[in-house]
């Protein structure tokens, strides 16, 4: 890893001002006040048809899934937020990791994006309980994967009041819980980097 860690931002929602892109872009800000290189990006950019082991194998692994793989293997961590759909992580969110854990090669390289990348989460929702039973959904799923899941999580209550005009958290105990996230995260890339060393 450089000196300036690399990290992938997006959120489990393409749905114009949801919530879970507004704690995105706040996660990209204090990422990026702490050094990081960040690079945001939408889901919207990489459609992909719901998994189906049946069109895996007669089509292979999606471009769309292909060029995020690669996208995600050039970063040293990931920061996912999702929003809660039904008390769990939203379709689009998981179908996309169901993807992503079948890539397993990139021509004649090996290529296994979220094995033992770092990655940090947040949640949000419209009403006090902030998404909690997403973040343990998603967090449970990303263990399965074999990412390497940061401690701290950030969760968002009442995401209509939450942020203001620029965009920034108006309660200071959120903006503290998103820079431990951060921190968190881009303390684990280097120690990532540092064992694979």
């Amino acid at each position: 890893m450089t000196a300036i860690p690399r990290i992938l931002v997006f959120a489990g929602s393409v749905r114009s001002g949801a919530f879970s892109g507004r704690t995105a872009d706040a996660a990209q800000k204090a990422l990026a006040l702490q050094g990081a290189e960040v690079t945001r990006i939408s889901l919207l950019d990489y459609p992909l048809p719901i998994y189906d082991q049946d069109l895996e194998k007669e089509e292979g692994i999606p471009q769309n899934a292909m060029k995020l793989a690669r996208l995600i293997a050039s970063h040293d961590g990931v920061l996912i937020a999702t929003p809660e759909y039904n008390g769990s992580v939203p379709p689009l969110l998981k179908n996309t990791i169901d993807w992503l854990s079948r890539v397993r090669r990139d021509g004649d390289k090996v290529l296994k994006p979220l094995a033992g990348k770092a990655v940090g989460l947040c949640s949000s929702s419209e009403g006090q309980f902030a998404g909690i039973r997403a973040i343990n959904h998603l967090r449970a799923i990303l263990l399965r994967c074999q990412m390497d899941v940061v401690t701290p999580e950030c969760s968002v209550p009442r995401g209509g009041e939450a942020f203001d005009d620029k965009g920034d958290f108006r309660d200071d105990r959120l903006r503290q819980t998103m820079e431990r996230v951060t921190s968190a995260l881009i303390e684990q890339t280097a120690l990532s980097a540092r064992m694979q060393g």
